[in-house]
């Protein structure tokens, strides 16, 4: 059998079926409200490049798949079966995006269902929906074209907030989330231009286009040990949206000043070694209430060669572990539904529910509420999620400068949506290129 584009052909590959069996366990806990990112970690080296490329794959497909099982199987079948029958469908749809040929994908989906004890009773029914599947296949598909989630493999709540949010651009988006994410480098100017380093790349035979100010977009991502100076410090992988966070956040301020700056829910880190690239000097305080991520900041920080004091904390409760004294700038990259980066984390859209955003609107008005108090008159906070969802986004912050009379909003990109071109960038940056949905919203304290 042929392997998945990008993975090398070797006679050490694991069977399809195995493959197969682990990306519908996979499925079926996203269903069940487990992060994918956390059952990749479970699954064994030697299946888990195949495994995350199928998931990957069957996730964006879920929606079509779904409604393709619901023509074949009108009665919901036992989870472990639903899911390795979706996940089938999902793979095998479209014949012309298909990783494997259909035929293949059908016997081993059913070698699959025979060898797994929650699916050896169901492998006759797996069989017969697949095998009508290969016959009827163009009936069945045009059947479910009217099916809203199946067109665009989205939940319909979530395809109609897009639709009332952004009525002009809401097709582009739920495309853009069915496409897999470039790869986005942020050089250290500390070590390189950006001009010196896509020359490396140049000579690599790797082909780039800078983004942003400091950004370069692979043509094709590669392994990160392969990058030039990774281990070193001299580039990170961030999208050329969150890219916009540091330079916008301290646009103006002297990067020789030792600057007081909060960044309240930093991890993985990424925003604050940029903040330190930017303004070595500056004395960071970075915050995440989750005492093993704090670890990962660390890491980041030290590949870098970059020093913070990094606290397990809630940013909400500043009565235990500020030292009263004002903040020069605050970042607050807010928890939220993380519909931005969806094509990224394709399993979110399955794991949220209609009522997330606005439970998570409330956890971004209490967290600005607490932090404000903390910032110098005459200081900025940044306001940023990585979602396009207005309720995490415009309407928190107009609720926000509704009750604060002493906050002025500056220039700022709002929600930045890929393929449009944003105003109120810092005025360095160049065309972000190909990137993930933000919204950013600088926010100055009135001096009395």
């Amino acid at each position: 059998m042929p392997p998945l584009t990008g993975q090398p052909a070797t006679g050490q590959s694991p069977p399809l079926w195995r493959l197969l069996q682990a990306t519908a366990a996979a499925v079926q806990a996203t269903r069940q409200g487990r992060s994918l990112t956390a059952q990749l970690e479970g699954v064994s080296q030697d299946l888990r490049p195949g495994v995350q490329a199928l998931s990957f794959l069957a996730l964006r497909q879920l929606g079509r798949a779904t409604a393709l099982r619901e023509q074949l199987a009108a009665k919901t079948p036992p989870p472990a079966v639903d899911a390795l029958l979706c996940t089938a469908l999902a793979l095998c749809w479209s014949e012309v995006d298909a990783p494997y040929p259909v035929h293949t994908l059908v016997n081993q989906t059913v070698e699959a269902a025979r060898k797994q004890r929650q699916t050896q009773a169901q492998s006759g029914f797996i069989n017969a929906c697949l095998r009508r599947f290969m016959r009827e296949r163009d009936d069945l598909v045009h059947q479910t074209d009217g099916n809203l989630q199946a067109q665009w493999n989205h939940p319909r709540w979530w395809i109609e907030r897009l639709q009332a949010d952004h009525p002009q651009q809401w097709q582009e988006l739920l495309d853009m989330a069915q496409k897999p994410a470039p790869m986005t480098l942020r050089v250290n100017r500390q070590h390189h231009t950006v001009a010196a380093y896509q020359q490396q790349l140049d000579a690599m035979g790797v082909s780039s286009r800078v983004v942003g100010s400091q950004g370069l977009q692979l043509s094709k991502a590669m392994p990160v040990h392969l990058l030039p100076g990774f281990s070193a410090g001299h580039v990170s992988v961030q999208d050329a949206a969150a890219q916009v966070a540091a330079p916008l956040l301290m646009q103006g301020l002297d990067p020789t000043q030792p600057w007081k700056i909060l960044d309240a829910c930093a991890a993985p880190g990424g925003k604050t070694g940029h903040l330190l690239e930017l303004h070595p000097h500056a004395n960071v305080l970075a915050l995440d209430v989750d005492e093993s991520r704090c670890e990962r900041i660390h890491q980041n920080l030290q590949r870098l060669g970059q020093r913070a004091q990094v606290r397990a904390a809630d940013a909400g409760q500043p009565d235990q572990w500020w030292d009263g004294e004002p903040f020069d700038a605050i970042l607050l990259d807010a928890p939220c539904t993380a519909s931005g980066i969806v094509r990224r984390h394709p399993d979110v859209r399955w794991l949220r529910r209609p009522t997330d955003s606005g439970q998570l609107a409330k956890t971004q008005e209490s967290l600005l509420k607490a932090l404000w108090p903390l910032l110098k008159p005459g200081g900025h906070l940044l306001y940023c999620t990585c979602s396009v969802f207005k309720a995490e986004g415009d309407e928190t912050v107009q609720a926000f400068l509704q009750r604060n009379t002493d906050a002025l909003l500056q220039p700022s990109p709002g929600h930045l949506i890929p393929g449009q071109t944003p105003s109120g960038l810092p005025v360095e940056h160049n065309p972000l290129g190909e990137h993930d949905g933000f919204y950013y919203a600088l926010l100055e304290k009135r001096r009395s």
